[in-house]
C-alpha cells in the first residue's frame, strides 16, 4: 500500500496494490501543480482521508474533474472525476509526489499531452526519480 500526505498531515490518500505507471500531464492544471498521477477508482483501491476542499475549473460550463486539496496547507492530493463511469464508478488519481520518495522513485512515467492533442506520448524511459529534482 502507498500513502501520501499533505504538508501539514491533515489530509492523506492511500492506494492499495501496484500503482502501475505514473502519469505526467502538461495540461493547464497539472503543469502548474507539478503533480504526478496514479489512477484508479474512488473508494476502491484509492481512498482520501481527512478534510479536503475542491477546485473546479472556472469558465467551464461542465467541468469534467475537480482538484482535491488540503484546506490548511493547500497540498494537492488528487483529482476526482465529476461524471460517473457507465458502471457507476468514479475515476480518481492521486498525486504520488506526496508519497515517500523511495517508495515511488522507480515507477515508470507515462507522458500525456493534456494541453494540445489529448493523446498519450511515447515513453522515454524516465521514472519518477528522474522528474523528482
Amino acid at each position: 500500500m502507498l500513502t501520501g500526505t499533505c504538508h501539514c498531515g491533515s489530509a492523506r490518500w492511500t492506494l492499495q496494490g501496484d500503482p502501475g505507471s505514473i502519469t505526467a500531464c502538461n495540461c493547464t492544471l497539472c503543469r502548474r501543480y507539478g503533480a504526478l498521477w496514479a489512477y484508479d477508482y474512488e473508494d476502491e483501491r484509492i481512498r482520501l482521508e481527512g478534510e479536503t476542499a475542491a477546485y473546479r475549473r472556472v469558465g467551464k460550463a461542465d467541468p469534467a474533474l475537480e482538484i482535491r486539496f488540503c484546506p490548511k496547507c493547500a497540498g494537492v492530493l488528487a483529482w476526482r472525476g465529476l461524471r460517473l463511469q457507465a458502471d457507476g464508478r468514479r475515476r480518481i488519481a492521486v498525486n504520488v509526489r506526496l508519497a515517500e520518495p523511495d517508495l515511488v522513485a522507480d515507477l515508470d512515467i507515462d507522458h500525456f499531452d493534456g494541453l494540445v492533442t489529448f493523446d498519450d506520448l511515447p515513453r522515454d524511459g524516465r521514472c519518477v526519480k528522474d522528474l523528482w529534482f
